[in-house]
């Protein structure tokens, strides 16, 4: 993408029709990314027994609208890790701009943590390397199992349906549950868009229709009738 980091939000930004991140059966990409320590590390180094990998940034009102319930399922699965790929931010404004460098993306990733992010944080590269590799959407899931296999997968996350997930994979069932697109509440989006300043609501309700449309309506549709893969949580790729 030439525009990246781009200052205004659009819809038109991402292919809401196709998801191009790994499926599940895939092998997962790894990526050396730094932590908030200022440490590198390699995304896929994890002791749990399943990783889940959230994409996310303080802009984004979904992503903000599943912290909650995120941070609910860290304690109830203690043997699996938990991490967020701050990767651009979702909807720019005059408070929370896009990001110029790799520093000011730090310095928002920094600020997620201050905000009381229970998970690891880790930072995409400036021209969203690791993003791009997990499909390039704003609040997508990835559940890797300890053979770097992505068992489970989400292009918006559900915390209900993340949460199903793991427990059948736990179990030692398929995680074939369906993920389907839940709204956020407003009060929230508007508490995100207010934060990143002006300009961000703008965009943000000028492409409210067609995010409705496609996401709300089309995809679930389409879920619906789509037969999930069966993978194993121990499978091999």
């Amino acid at each position: 993408m030439k525009n990246y980091n781009y200052d205004e939000f659009s819809s038109n930004t991402y292919d809401l029709d196709n998801f191009y991140g790994p499926a599940v059966g895939d092998k997962a990409p790894n990526f050396s990314l730094s932590n908030i320590a200022g440490e590198i590390v390699n995304l896929l180094d994890f002791t749990g027994d399943f990783l889940v990998l959230e994409l996310g940034s303080i802009t984004c009102p979904l992503f903000q609208g599943r912290r909650e319930g995120m941070s609910d399922l860290v304690g109830l699965f203690p043997s699996v890790n938990f991490s967020v790929l701050y990767v651009r931010e979702a909807h720019p404004g005059s408070n929370i701009p896009s990001h110029k460098s790799i520093e000011g993306k730090i310095g928002c990733a920094k600020k997620l943590n201050k905000d009381g992010e229970k998970r690891g944080i880790l930072i995409d590269e400036i021209n969203g390397s690791a993003h791009n590799g997990y499909g390039g959407y704003p609040n997508a899931v990835f559940i890797v199992n300890k053979n770097q296999c992505v068992v489970y997968r989400s292009d918006w996350n559900s915390v209900p349906a993340t949460k199903a997930a793991l427990t059948r994979l736990l179990s030692g069932k398929p995680a074939n549950n369906k993920s389907y697109f839940l709204p956020v509440k407003p009060s929230i989006a508007i508490k995100t868009l207010r934060r990143s300043g002006k300009g961000a609501a703008k965009d943000f309700f000028k492409g409210l229709p067609t995010l409705i449309w496609k996401n709300v309506i089309k995809r679930n549709v389409s879920l619906f009738l789509n037969v999930e893969t069966i993978t194993p949580p121990d499978a091999k790729c």
